[in-house]
């Protein structure tokens, strides 16, 4: 009897989602998709003929409070490990896993710190910070475009994200000074004018909505345009929202988009709207990509020895709902690309990569006095 109860007990899944804290709204979508990912498995059968038990603690959106509390994970038996959200709770959440040798799904810990240090069983499977320069370079160099300013407000994702993004333009053989690096709160007309006198044919700026508006607003005044704009986070509704049709021909990037034609998007995105009543943003889709990886991993293994499982994660490649999970020796993420996005006519249109554009081509900057009013 004792047998046949544990054939049919559950397979125990174990995450830590920041549900009250500073933390709590970024992470909602997160936790989410991790319960819409269980009720897809379960109605399917679940893993191993088993159905999947979802348990979620709460770190109280305090990064030390994550590797306890996925101590008391492995000890109430979760055998799948689903990263946090946020990459200072994911950096001590890998401590955890890799001293129970137990395999976790890094979904939510883009931050190349996590990876410092070697991992044997912590896999990334969201893109990680260092890949948010790379679709607008290459777009840049198609264009023809030789020297570059890029910028990054002083935070720790923004400052990965310019100094990745400046070496790999060295390496294209572009022109680029050195990373210019700005504070939060500063006066971003005096960076406009060095742009100016710079006279870059494109100018990159990593940092936040607020960043975005004001550097546009800035340019306007001084009726400067370079050939080139991107700043990272001008693909978020609310930049439009602020500067509206100034918007207009900003570069972005865009980690993910419900209508993003990658693999089982249109059915996570129909499962997770009739749960929640709404559209997933990034953060569902990061949990549900971490989730999905490990599922298929088990799949393949046909079994939850973890020895088995970090090996198959190591040389898994499978399609997600953020692109292609494939990670390095290091168990970080290298198939995972933010999409490059323009604004045109009010629409975030994708240019990159080629496999998510549609009809849109890469239209230049235009110059102030020469814009036109749109209908």
């Amino acid at each position: 009897m004792v047998g046949a109860q544990a054939e049919v007990s559950p397979i125990v899944v174990g995450a830590v989602v920041s549900q009250t804290g500073s933390q709590a709204g970024l992470a909602a979508g997160y936790g989410q998709a991790l319960v819409v990912w269980a009720r897809e498995v379960n109605a399917a059968g679940g893993l191993l003929g088993r159905k999947v038990e979802l348990r979620v603690l709460d770190d109280h959106s305090e990064a030390a409070r994550a590797g306890p509390a996925y101590a008391q994970l492995v000890a109430e038996g979760a055998e799948l490990l689903i990263g946090p959200y946020g990459s200072a709770a994911t950096l001590v959440a890998a401590a955890e896993a890799e001293r129970t040798r137990h395999v976790m799904a890094n979904g939510g810990g883009a931050s190349s710190r996590v990876y410092k240090r070697p991992q044997r069983y912590v896999f990334q499977t969201l893109a990680p910070y260092a890949s948010y320069g790379e679709g607008v370079l290459e777009l840049a160099r198609e264009a023809g475009l030789r020297s570059l300013l890029i910028l990054a407000r002083n935070d720790t994702a923004s400052v990965e994200m310019g100094e990745a993004a400046h070496e790999r333009a060295l390496k294209m053989g572009m022109r680029v000074p050195e990373l210019e690096v700005y504070e939060a709160g500063a006066d971003l007309a005096p960076l406009v004018a060095r742009a100016r006198k710079e006279g870059a044919d494109a100018w990159i700026v990593f940092g936040e909505v607020r960043d975005a508006t004001e550097i546009v607003i800035a340019m306007k005044r001084a009726g400067f345009a370079p050939r080139f704009f991107f700043a990272s986070s001008a693909g978020d509704p609310r930049f439009i929202e602020k500067v509206g049709q100034d918007a207009e021909l900003t570069l972005a990037a865009l980690a993910y988009d419900p209508s993003f034609p990658t693999p089982y998007n249109s059915a996570f995105v129909a499962d997770y709207a009739a749960l929640w009543s709404k559209p997933p943003d990034a953060a569902a889709a990061q949990g549900y990509a971490a989730a999905s990886v490990l599922g298929r991993a088990v799949e393949q293994v046909g079994s939850l020895e973890q020895e088995k499982l970090r090996q198959a994660l190591a040389s898994l490649e499978i399609g997600t709902v953020l692109g292609t999970y494939r990670v390095a020796p290091s168990g970080e993420q290298t198939g995972m690309k933010p999409a490059v996005v323009q604004i045109q006519r009010g629409h975030a249109r994708v240019l990159w990569p080629p496999a998510l554009r549609g009809e849109a081509r890469l239209q230049p900057y235009v110059d102030w006095n020469e814009r036109v009013l749109l209908k």
